[in-house]
C-alpha cells in the first residue's frame, strides 16, 4: 500500500497536528520503568515541533473501559515524556471541549501538549463518529505513529483519519516499510520461524505463512502438536492432541504451496521444567513417556542454521524452546545469533516481533543486530496473519 509520510507535510508552522502515539509504558509505582515506547515516538514529535507545529499527543493507557480511572491517567507519565523529549510538555486533564480548545489556542508554535487518556471516553473504543469529530475539531492534521494500536478500529486510530489529512509518523513509516520487506515484497528465499506454546493461538498465522514463505520452522510447544499428529510420542510435553487434524491440514497446505515445514528432528528432553534440570538429546521418535520436550536438538539446529544462511529474508515470531530457563534456551539463542550475523553481513533482512520474541532476542543479545524488531505485539501478529489493520488502511494514499 502507499501512504503519506512526514516528507509530504509542507509549511506546518502554527498548524495543530494531532499525533496518535503509543506510550502505554510499564510503571513501577509512580515511576516509568521502561521508556522504550516514548523513545520510539520521539523522532516524530521532535520533527513536527522543530518545524513549528503545535503538537497535540493522543494516547491511551490501560483498559479503563470508558471510565475515568485515576491510576490510568496520562498525567502520571507527562514528566517522563518531557524528560525523554527534552522539552516542556503540557497536559490537558479534562474531557471538557471548551477547556481543551482554549488550551490548544494558547499553544505557541513548536510546543507539545498531551491529552488525557483517550480510552476514558466511551466513544474511543466503539469508534463513535461524534467522538472522532470532536477529536478532529482540535487539529488541522493527523499523524499516526502508533502501529501497535493500528489493529484497533478506534476513534483515535481510524475514525479521525477519515476526517483530517492523515500521515504516517516516522515509527509507523519504519514499521510499515520493514513489514513490506518481510512479507509484502520480500527477497527470496524467505524463511519464517514461528514458536510459542500453542498451535491454537497461531492458526491464522501458520495458514497465511505457508502460502508466502519458502521455509517454515515450527518450534516451541507448537511443534509437539505437529509431532503428535504425525504419530510420534511426545511424553509429558505440552501438546494440543485435539488439533492433530488441524496440524495435518497445515502440513498439506504447505506441500501444495511448495513450502518446506521444518519440525524438530531431535529434541532436548527433561523430566521437569526447571533450571538445569537433568536433560539429554534424543531423536524425535525416541521421547521417553515420562519426559517433556523443552528445546530443539543440535541436528535440528544445524538444519535451521543452514536454511537461514541460504535465505534472503527472515520473519520471526516466537521462541524455539523454553528460552526462559537454561539450558533450554540453546536453540533459540544459537539461531538468533546466526540470523544476526547474516544481517550484519548484509545477506539477510531480518524482521522479528511479538513479546516473547523481543525478550528472546534481548536474551540472546542480538536484538539491535536485526533489521527490525517490532514491539507492536497484537498488531504485528495480525499483520503476519494477513489481516488488514484499520489504523493502517485509513492512512492509504
Amino acid at each position: 500500500m502507499t501512504f503519506k509520510t512526514l516528507d509530504d507535510l509542507q509549511d506546518i508552522i502554527g498548524k495543530r497536528v494531532l499525533v496518535r502515539v503509543d506510550i502505554n509504558v510499564p510503571m513501577d509505582g509512580d515511576r516509568v520503568s521502561d521508556t522504550t515506547r516514548i523513545e520510539r515516538v520521539k523522532p516524530t514529535i521532535m520533527e513536527l515541533s522543530g518545524k513549528g507545529a503545535k503538537v497535540i499527543l493522543l494516547a491511551h493507557y490501560g483498559r479503563p473501559k470508558g471510565q475515568y480511572v485515576p491510576e490510568m491517567s496520562l498525567g502520571r507519565i507527562v514528566s517522563a515524556v518531557a524528560d525523554v523529549l527534552g522539552v516542556a510538555v503540557g497536559f490537558v486533564g479534562t474531557k471538557m471541549p471548551d477547556e481543551i480548545t482554549a488550551q490548544i489556542a494558547n499553544m505557541g508554535d513548536g510546543e507539545v501538549l498531551m491529552m488525557e487518556n483517550t480510552r476514558f471516553h466511551p466513544g474511543e473504543e466503539s469508534n463513535e463518529p461524534e467522538f472522532a469529530k470532536a477529536l478532529a475539531a482540535m487539529g488541522d492534521i493527523y499523524v499516526n505513529d502508533a502501529f501497535s494500536a493500528a489493529h484497533r478500529a478506534h476513534a483515535s486510530t481510524e475514525g479521525i483519519a477519515q476526517l483530517l489529512p492523515s500521515y504516517a509518523g516516522r515509527t509507523m513509516q519504519q514499521e510499515l516499510e520493514a513489514l513490506e520487506a518481510g512479507l509484502g515484497n520480500p527477497d527470496r528465499p524467505v524463511i519464517a520461524i514461528v514458536g510459542g506454546a500453542k498451535v491454537s493461538t497461531k492458526l491464522d498465522l501458520l495458514g497465511n505463512l505457508v502460502a508466502k514463505v519458502d521455509h517454515l520452522v515450527i518450534g516451541g510447544g507448537m511443534a509437539n502438536t505437529f509431532l503428535a499428529a504425525l504419530g510420534l510420542g511426545v511424553g509429558k510435553s505440552l501438546c494440543e492432541h485435539d488439533l492433530a487434524n488441524t496440524a495435518l491440514s497445515i502440513v498439506a497446505k504447505a506441500q501444495d504451496a511448495g513450502c518446506e515445514i521444518i519440525l524438530p528432528e531431535d529434541v532436548v528432553v527433561a523430566q521437569a521444567f526447571a533450571a538445569h534440570s537433568p536433560n539429554h538429546v534424543c531423536g524425535r521418535d525416541e521421547v521417553p513417556s515420562d519426559m517433556m520436550i523443552l528445546d530443539a536438538g543440535p541436528k535440528t539446529l544445524a538444519l535451521i542454521e543452514k536454511r537461514i544462511a541460504a535465505a534472503k529474508t527472515l520473519v520471526w515470531n516466537g521462541p524455539m524452546g523454553a528460552f526462559e530457563i537454561e539450558p533450554f534456551d540453546a536453540a533459540t539463542v544459537a539461531a538468533a545469533k546466526v540470523a544476526a550475523k547474516a544481517t550484519k553481513a548484509g545477506t539477510l533482512v531480518s524482521i522479528a516481533g511479538g513479546g516473547d520474541t523481543v525478550a528472546a532476542l534481548n536474551h540472546a543479545g542480538v536484538a539491535d543486530d536485526f533489521t527490525y524488531v517490532s514491539t507492536a505485539g497484537g498488531a504485528f501478529l495480525e499483520w503476519m496473519e494477513g489481516k488488514e489493520l484499520p489504523g493502517v488502511a485509513a492512512l492509504s494514499a
